[in-house]
């Protein structure tokens, strides 16, 4: 299971990677046309990649290290279950963002996926009702909760170009996730 996890968040910074060193090459050509453009035909595309695409390394390098840890973490329940969480948080972040995203921004990076894994990682616990999960849950939102003030809040009011939306959007994302986790885990019976 752990060997899977790594492999899982593995691949997927690898992609991201990858995917920054075309960016670079080619003068940023995929931010620009496959971040996510709000309420455009266009920038529909952004929704399908915008979380694996970064605006600079520096971009990239500030999600890296939440995307391995947070994505090990959701990873270690299985492949299968990383899908599931990863694109209920990739779509509800995408769709959010081009729903409510200022006109002519562009939006783009992990921090989508960052957020909603965090929510999700607090809130499953409390879904499923397992003790080991709630405590996991506790030590994240003590540790890295500030994240949603700072990166939802302080973004929103503040003069930044970060995207609130995404990280917003990300979060509930997360949410629903692990509402859903948890109704299938109360829907399966023991013999």
């Amino acid at each position: 299971m752990v060997r899977g996890a790594l492999l899982g968040v593995g691949v997927l910074t690898g992609l991201m990677v990858v995917l920054q060193v075309v960016n670079w090459l080619s003068a940023s050509w995929l931010t620009q046309h496959l971040g996510i453009r709000p309420r455009t035909w266009d920038g529909l595309w952004g929704v399908l990649f915008a979380p694996v695409l970064h605006g600079s390394w520096t971009h990239l390098f500030s999600n890296l290290l939440l995307v391995v840890v947070l994505g090990f973490l959701v990873a270690l329940d299985g492949a299968r279950r990383f899908a599931a969480v990863t694109a209920v948080i990739w779509f509800v972040s995408g769709l959010g963002v081009w729903l409510t995203a200022p006109p002519h921004s562009v939006t783009i990076g992990a921090s989508m996926l960052v957020f909603g894994w965090l929510a999700y990682l607090v809130v499953r616990g409390f879904m499923t009702r397992d003790v080991w999960q709630i405590v996991l849950g506790v030590v994240l939102i003590v540790t890295l909760g500030g994240m949603f003030w700072t990166g939802i809040a302080v973004a929103a009011f503040g003069s930044s170009a970060v995207s609130w939306q995404g990280h917003l959007f990300g979060a509930a994302g997360g949410v629903l996730a692990a509402v859903q986790v948890g109704r299938a885990g109360r829907g399966r019976t023991t013999a």
